[in-house]
């Protein structure tokens, strides 16, 4: 499980890095793109979801702490 959620947190971090990385240096290096606020909205969803996962995560381990 721990492993699983390893992986689940490196998944996020490499999504959320190339979501919003990726149009940030387009930007700075003048490359104007249609399709900004489609993929800022995404960055959003992925944040919100890591936020979930995280809160998930969180009560789980608590849950844990208080079955010890």
């Amino acid at each position: 499980m721990k492993d699983t959620m390893r992986i689940a947190g490196i998944v996020l971090l490499v999504l959320f890095a190339l979501v919003v990385g990726v149009p940030l240096l387009l930007a700075a290096a003048g490359i104007a793109l249609g399709v900004v606020g489609v993929v800022f909205g995404l960055a959003v969803l992925v944040i919100k979801l890591a936020v979930v996962v995280a809160v998930g995560y969180l009560i789980l381990v608590g849950f844990r702490a208080l079955l010890r």
